[in-house]
């Protein structure tokens, strides 16, 4: 019988990831899995965000044919530029795409264009230039629908680590749920370090049933990242966001 070249030389490279990370996929959902059912909740309350930053959009591609739809983005001009390339990529795909890092207010305009949701606002000025920028995208035919907004909260109120002050959530999301163009979909955090995550899901899963309280709608509960997902979803986390454990370490 006779072998084909690429039958001697093994998978590609392309076969090669996408098995890496489904198996990544399979190990970080049982791991949500368990947690759930370890907190007596059913594991399907419980989204996943890939993080990409850094990682390229064929990465994006494959974890799209492995059913996943919801990716995360540090900085608009890496995300903008991925999400073009991914479009081209898998035209049949669609993808949610997240802002998850610190956002510059300037960045709005570009952002409203491709962005599906910002998960770190912090601040009564990044709301209003979101609300403006949507506003005008919404106008000009370059987008549909509202921007949906995560208020995120800072535990530690480390101004150097983004967030907003546990204090100041409530008003933040008020400010949010009574803009036409965009959607108060919850809030978020990231567990600072000088506390436990237990103590800090443990606070912002107050906080987010305060503004559930006043607004119902606003039931997202961004918390927990490859190191700590279990505490977070512990505390009712409906969304971690993975990157290392799903994508690996650069």
């Amino acid at each position: 019988m006779t072998v084909s070249a690429s039958s001697r030389s093994g998978p590609s490279d392309e076969e090669a990831r996408r098995a890496e990370l489904a198996d990544a996929l399979a190990a970080v959902r049982a791991r949500v899995a368990d947690a759930a059912r370890a907190a007596g909740r059913d594991p399907a309350e419980v989204g996943l965000l890939a993080v990409t930053k850094t990682w390229p959009a064929s990465d994006v591609a494959l974890l799209t044919d492995l059913g996943l739809d919801a990716f995360g983005e540090n900085k608009e001009q890496e995300g903008a530029a991925k999400a073009a390339e991914l479009a081209d990529l898998r035209p049949d795909a669609a993808p949610r795409w997240h802002v998850v890092g610190r956002l510059q207010r300037n960045k709005a305009r570009s952002l409203v264009r491709w962005a599906h949701a910002v998960d770190s606002v912090d601040s009564a000025r990044l709301v209003d230039a979101l609300e403006s920028a949507a506003a005008r995208a919404v106008d000009a035919g370059e987008r549909q629908g509202p921007l949906e907004v995560l208020v995120q909260v800072s535990v530690d109120a480390d101004p150097s680590r983004g967030g907003a002050p546990v204090a100041e959530v409530p008003g933040l999301a008020d400010r949010v749920a009574g803009c036409a163009h965009l959607h108060l979909g919850g809030v978020m955090t990231v567990a600072p370090q000088d506390v436990t995550p237990e103590e800090a899901f443990a606070t912002v899963s107050d906080v987010a049933a305060r503004v559930r309280a006043t607004h119902p709608r606003a039931t997202t509960l961004s918390a927990g990242m490859s190191g700590d997902l279990e505490a977070a979803v512990a505390y009712g986390s409906t969304c971690v966001r993975v990157g290392t454990a799903l994508l690996g370490r650069r």
